[in-house]
Order: structure tokens, then C-alpha cells, then sequence
């Protein structure tokens, strides 16, 4: 173990490296003085090899020197390429220049082929010892069993340092057995050693020939659209597909095995960058006090990741579950420290410590992303969702009205749009909530409305990776299921940036772009995980849980469509209900909630008055 340590040590193989230079600088000026005189050690040849030992200390210290100036010692000889080659020739080349220099000024004077025979000779041997290197691990790496057969898609800069890693390293069974790319011009042609057979539409079937494990997608740069054309194509091969992130990669020199990702269901999804004004939403979120319900969760986490990169004065996160928001104020603390962040734990439910807070905080701003959202888990527990996702809301409505804040958003959902369930029907009941309010408070009430966010706790996605990791099956509930997706950090800017538009009373639509099927999704999610659907990993239909629809809307018809600055975010018309009827129904839904019934039959006939679009 320690023999293992010293030989891993860096100085310690640059000391050996120093060893070996002052060797060869030695027994190469030996070795030419001795051809020079045709291998005859007459007296001649004694007197310039005596000149010679009194000079050479010089050459030596000088040699070394310049190997170092040269960063010969730091160079990793397992990967070097060309342009080490070059660098060795200038050392050696500046080296003996130094030499000649060195014998004029000590009148030391050997014959004047000695120095080009020299600095040949030290050229041949320090480069031969160096790449020998390279060339005894590649032999040997070649001796280990190849266990998985790997296509690089991009022959590009990122796709040649990753074959050049992936043919060094000891650490990976992996072969690279060809290359894809869409430049017409390089097919055919060899990248170190490996064909580049086509193009995009040529990755299936050649994953087919070559009998591919892995596809390895090395395109940084290449634009969203193509991207995520690529994956959808890898996708179909039953490979298991890994990708580099981005082309900060390149430039950092930064790739690597290691970096190597696997696809995420969301690269299927990728859309063509969100275009956010940073401006309206800095003017919107700098020097505020704002407070992030539900900070915890997926949406509030990362409310609170984006909207203190905009300079607010002071961000509060609040949530009823500790280890949660926990995890996210260590995480806010550790990369920003102008910010001053607040962390409270407490329940809106809690109208008086909700009070207590806002007296004590003076608050600007609010996202409220607190809620029960699990659709099944509220159809069974309906009293809750009223409790904590209507009451809550009610709560931290008043609170900011009581307190002057300037702006309230509430994260809301497309499950409120002609709901099938409890949940959606809750939220449909917080978005009545905030457009009354909005018409008796100088607050600017808003809710934004969109769907499923991939990633997010109990979405459908990781439910389905955990089922793949332990070997199925993958449950759908239904072959014709569509939702609505979004990445979350997707989402959360849209959120913010309808924050900057509110006025008073809008709902805010995000275009969720087209509905997906999940059935899709639980195979492309099996097949990117280098899985056969049906065969490898099953999938099995379950049917429709209580309160599910088949497919969601992202508005009711009579609602309409307004456009706002972002073509991503639409307001949608407020539909007018009887006020008065309507505090009256919130009143006795709340009591009717706080009793606690064994069964929530009441509770949902209830809710079917104030909401007439729920479906029971």
C-alpha cells in the first residue's frame, strides 16, 4: 500500500522523470561522440570525451530546466498526443542551442556535428521514452475483456477527447466501435483509429449491426431541437444512452468519462430555450422581502434557487416539514451570503403564527406553493386538502392583506380545470379565493396554472425509475393517459416572470407545449435505461385511480385566452361568481372540513357548490 502511494505520488514521478532526462542527456552526447569517431576509442576521441565531462554537468542541469519550462514533467503521457511531440522537438531544440552557447563561453569546443547529431539523438530517445508510455497502456488496456460495445455520436472535439479517454483508461470495459455525425464530409473517414459510419438516421440500424451497449451522445453544442431529435432516435436502440451536459465542458476541458449523464425523461422533452425577462423580474424580486411557502418542496425549492439570484433583501422560506427545508436553506447558504435568508417552520394552516409573521417580517412578496397535492391520497382525505390546501391559502391571503403586502402569487395547477378529483377541486377553490380578494385589497392577488413538472415529489417519473431499478413492473394506469410537462426549473421561471405581470385577480396559463402519453413515456424511460419494454421490464395497466382524468386542461372554456409580453404565458378571463354565495359556501365547507368526518361524501357535495365544474 505504501509503494502504491509513493509511485501515485506527483512529485515523485517527476523526480523519476528528472532521473531519466539527466540518464539520457548523458549517455546521448556519449553515444554520438562514440559514432562520430566510427565506435574507435583512439585519442582523439579521449581528448573530446574528457572536453566533453567537463561540460556536460552544464548540459545536464540546462536540459532539465528546459523540460521544465516546457512542462515536459506535467504532461499525462498516457493520453498525449501530437502536439507533445511538438513541444518535446522545441525543448530539445532550445536545449541544445543552450549547449552549443554553453561550450562556446567555457572553450569547450566539440566537433560541430556533435550538436545537431546531439539534439537529433536526444529528440529520438526522450520522445520514444515518453510515448512508449502511452503505447505499453494501450497495449494493456487492450488486454482487459471488453464487456460493452459503445457508439459516439458527434466526431467532434468532445467526441475525440472522450475515444481518447475511453482507449487509456484502465477503469472502463468499454470499446468505442464507431463513430455517428451529420457532417456528410466525414463519413467514411477514420477519427483515431474508429470509422465514422453516418449519420442521425443511421444510429439504429448500425446499433444493430455492431451489436452497440451504450450510445454516447457528445454534441455540447448542437441546439436543443437536434439534441433531443438525437436522444428520441437513441431512444428506439434498447441501448443504454449517456450524454455530455454542455459545452462548458469544451471549454473548461472537462471531458470525461466521469461527466457522462444518463438521459433523463426531461431530454425528451427538452424545448427550445424560455425566453425570460431578467429585467422585470429583477425590478420585480430586488430588494424585497419575500416569502416562499411550502419552500421545501420541489416548486418552493426552487422558487427560492431562482429568486435569490435576483437580489431580494431578504428571502424567507417556510415550510411544516424541518428536514425539507433544511436541506434547501444549507444549500442557499452555502453559494450566497449577500442575502439575508430567514427559515421558519410552521404551518399555514396556523392563522395566528401566519399573522405572527407577516407583523414581524414585513413581507413584499409571496409565492404560496404550500398544498397536499396527491390526487388519490386527497380523494381519501378530502378534509385535508380543504384544511391545509383552501384554509392555508385563506390564511396567508389575509395575512397579506391585513399586512400591505405588494404582491401574492399562488402556484396552482390544470387540475383545477373541470376537476375530477378533490384536489384539483381544492385549488380551483384557492383560485376564487385569490380573485375575490383581489377586489377588496390593495395586494395584487394572481394564481399561475400548469401541469405535472417532471422531478417533482410523487410525479410520475421517478415513481417510474424506482420501479425500473428494482425490475419492474412499470405501472400505468391507463394506455390513453396525457399530461401536460414541464422541467421545474421551466416552470419556476414562468412563475416568476407572471409575477412581474400581475395586476390584481389574473390567472396566469403556462404553455405546457403538446400532451404527452405516459404509456410513452414508461418506455422511452425503459429503453434509456438500456431495457427491452415487455421483455426486459413489463409494463402493467392498472386502470384509473379515483379522482383521475384521462386528460388535463389547462383552462375552462368560458375562461378565454389573453396574451401577455411572453409568448409562454397567457391570463386567462376571470369567470365571475356571486361573491357573497361564495364566502358563505367557503364559511361551511371549512367548518364542515374541521370536524374531521370519517368519510368525505359531505365534504365533496360541499365542494360541488362552490365548484360547479367539479365532477363528482
Amino acid at each position: 500500500m505504501i509503494i502504491n502511494n509513493i509511485i501515485k505520488n506527483k512529485i515523485f514521478r517527476m523526480m523519476i522523470l528528472c532521473i531519466i532526462d539527466m540518464i539520457t542527456v548523458f549517455f546521448t552526447g556519449f553515444l554520438v561522440l562514440f559514432i562520430r569517431f566510427e565506435f574507435n576509442l583512439s585519442f582523439q576521441f579521449l581528448n573530446y570525451f574528457y572536453i566533453y565531462l567537463h561540460i556536460v554537468k552544464y548540459y545536464i542541469f540546462l536540459t532539465v530546466v528546459v523540460f521544465a519550462i516546457f512542462n515536459l514533467y506535467k504532461v499525462m503521457w498516457s493520453v498525449a498526443s501530437i502536439r507533445e511531440a511538438i513541444i518535446i522537438f522545441f525543448a530539445c531544440l532550445v536545449s541544445s542551442i543552450f549547449y552549443y552557447i554553453v561550450s562556446i563561453l567555457k572553450e569547450s569546443y566539440l566537433p560541430r556535428s556533435f550538436y545537431l547529431l546531439e539534439f537529433i539523438f536526444l529528440y529520438v530517445v526522450v520522445i520514444s521514452g515518453r510515448f512508449s508510455y502511452r503505447l505499453i497502456r494501450s497495449l494493456s488496456n487492450n488486454l482487459y475483456i471488453v464487456n460493452k460495445h459503445v457508439m459516439i455520436v458527434g466526431a467532434g472535439e468532445a467526441g475525440s477527447i472522450l475515444l481518447k479517454e475511453i482507449k487509456t483508461s484502465k477503469y472502463t470495459d468499454a470499446k468505442v466501435v464507431c463513430f455517428i455525425d451529420d457532417n456528410p464530409n466525414k463519413k467514411g473517414k477514420n477519427l483515431n483509429g474508429v470509422k465514422i459510419i453516418g449519420n442521425r438516421n443511421d444510429i439504429i440500424k448500425v446499433a444493430e449491426k455492431y451489436q452497440i451497449d451504450e450510445i454516447y451522445i457528445a454534441l455540447p453544442s448542437v441546439n436543443e431541437k437536434d439534441k433531443r431529435e438525437i436522444i428520441n432516435i437513441a431512444a428506439k436502440t434498447n441501448c443504454k444512452v449517456k450524454v455530455l451536459p454542455g459545452i462548458y465542458q469544451i471549454m473548461n476541458g472537462d471531458v470525461a468519462i466521469s461527466r457522462l449523464r444518463d438521459i433523463n425523461i426531461e431530454d425528451l422533452l427538452m424545448r427550445e430555450p424560455i425566453n425570460i425577462n431578467t429585467e422585470e423580474i429583477i425590478s420585480f424580486v430586488e430588494n424585497k422581502t419575500v416569502l416562499v411557502t411550502g419552500a421545501g418542496g420541489s416548486i418552493g425549492s426552487e422558487l427560492a434557487r431562482q429568486i435569490i439570484t435576483h437580489n431580494p433583501k431578504k428571502l424567507i422560506l417556510l415550510d411544516i416539514y424541518e428536514n425539507s427545508i433544511y436541506d434547501i436553506q444549507l444549500e442557499l447558504m452555502k453559494k450566497y451570503n449577500s442575502v439575508e435568508i430567514v427559515t421558519l417552520i410552521a404551518s399555514v394552516r396556523d392563522e395566528k403564527r401566519i399573522d405572527e409573521i407577516f407583523e414581524n417580517y414585513n413581507i413584499d412578496i409571496v409565492f404560496h406553493a404550500a398544498a397536499h397535492k396527491h390526487v388519490p391520497l386527497m380523494e381519501f382525505s378530502p378534509m385535508e386538502a380543504i384544511k391545509n390546501n383552501c384554509y392555508g391559502t385563506l390564511n396567508v391571503v389575509n395575512a397579506c392583506d391585513k399586512y400591505n403586502a405588494k404582491k401574492f402569487i399562488l402556484i396552482s395547477t390544470d387540475k383545477a380545470v373541470n376537476p375530477t378529483n378533490v384536489m384539483g377541486a381544492s385549488k380551483r377553490i384557492c383560485e376564487m379565493i385569490i380573485q375575490y380578494k383581489s377586489k377588496h385589497s390593495k395586494t395584487n392577488f394572481a394564481a399561475v396554472r400548469f401541469g405535472n413538472v417532471l422531478g417533482s415529489n410523487g410525479s410520475v417519473v421517478p415513481l417510474f425509475k424506482k420501479q425500473i431499478l428494482e425490475g419492474g413492473p412499470v405501472t400505468v394506469t391507463d394506455r390513453n393517459v396525457t399530461r401536460y410537462f414541464m422541467t421545474i426549473p421551466e416552470a419556476v421561471s414562468l412563475v416568476l416572470q407572471a409575477g412581474a405581470y400581475a395586476k390584481g385577480g389574473e390567472i396566469f396559463v403556462l404553455d405546457m407545449g403538446k400532451p404527452v402519453k405516459i404509456i410513452d413515456m414508461a418506455e422511452n424511460l425503459i429503453r434509456l435505461s438500456g431495457y427491452k419494454p415487455y421483455e426486459d421490464i413489463d409494463i402493467v395497466i392498472t386502470g384509473l385511480r379515483p379522482g383521475e382524468k384521462l386528460y388535463e386542461e389547462l383552462m375552462l372554456s368560458e375562461e378565454g385566452l389573453k396574451k401577455t409580453n411572453n409568448d409562454r404565458i397567457f391570463i386567462g378571463h376571470p369567470i365571475v361568481f356571486n361573491e357573497d354565495e361564495f364566502m358563505k359556501e367557503l364559511k361551511d365547507l371549512m367548518k364542515l372540513a374541521n370536524e374531521n368526518l370519517e368519510f368525505g361524501d359531505e365534504i365533496k357535495k360541499e365542494i360541488k357548490k362552490i365548484v360547479k365544474t367539479y365532477e363528482l
